[in-house]
């Protein structure tokens, strides 16, 4: 069908992510219609409605920001700390490079419609699971369930702690990325304990 059109929805959300940009989170239907020169009767149809319109750019934007994030959760020769001192690295520069991109998508989209709150719930536990895969293969974590209680926990930490100096930009980023280096690498080693204790 025409009205969903792959290179034709692409025009629309670069023509979403700029009005966004500008505008925040509050940046209204109407204004992004305008910005792509369309109405927006047009522009729901090319996604099925105002929640595919979202879908979509959280897909876009969450993707983007896991595929950014993927390579360094199993990168080969990192120690523990640096393997964690660089994924965080890059997530908080994502979420503030593209702050008012990430409050439409986790605050106004995220609140305003359940389908795409549980979606990008879904695309972040996705990330977590991977996460504590990751734990349970490398050896960093011996029982693949606390692997994966540490992958959630690891990544909803950053989350939080992430929006949270997002509103508190006083706050040196350094500090922010090493207090959650500490954290993470303190649970790791408590993981190991018990079981290096058990070989003694």
């Amino acid at each position: 069908m025409s009205g969903r059109d792959p290179d034709r929805r692409r025009a629309l959300l670069d023509a979403a992510d700029r009005v966004i940009t500008d505008d925040g989170p509050e940046a209204s239907m109407a204004a992004i219609a305008a910005a792509a020169g369309v109405t927006k009767p047009v522009l729901y149809r090319h996604f099925g409605d105002k929640s595919g319109l979202y879908q979509a750019l959280a897909d876009r934007h969450v993707r983007t920001v896991i595929g950014r994030l993927r390579p360094w959760l199993a990168a080969p020769g990192m120690d523990p700390r640096g393997r964690a001192r660089a994924a965080i690295s890059v997530y908080l520069d994502l979420i503030s490079a593209n702050l008012n991109l990430y409050r439409f998508l986790f605050l106004r989209a995220g609140s305003e419609d359940t389908a795409i709150r549980s979606r990008m719930t879904s695309l972040v536990r996705g990330l977590g699971e991977e996460l504590g895969a990751v734990l349970a293969a490398e050896g960093a974590v011996a029982d693949p369930v606390r692997a994966q209680v540490l992958g959630h926990a690891f990544v909803g930490m950053v989350q939080t702690t992430g929006d949270w100096w997002l509103e508190h930009p006083e706050v040196d980023r350094t500090q922010v990325v090493e207090g959650l280096v500490d954290v993470i690498a303190a649970a790791v080693s408590g993981a190991r304990a018990p079981h290096a204790a058990g070989k003694d």
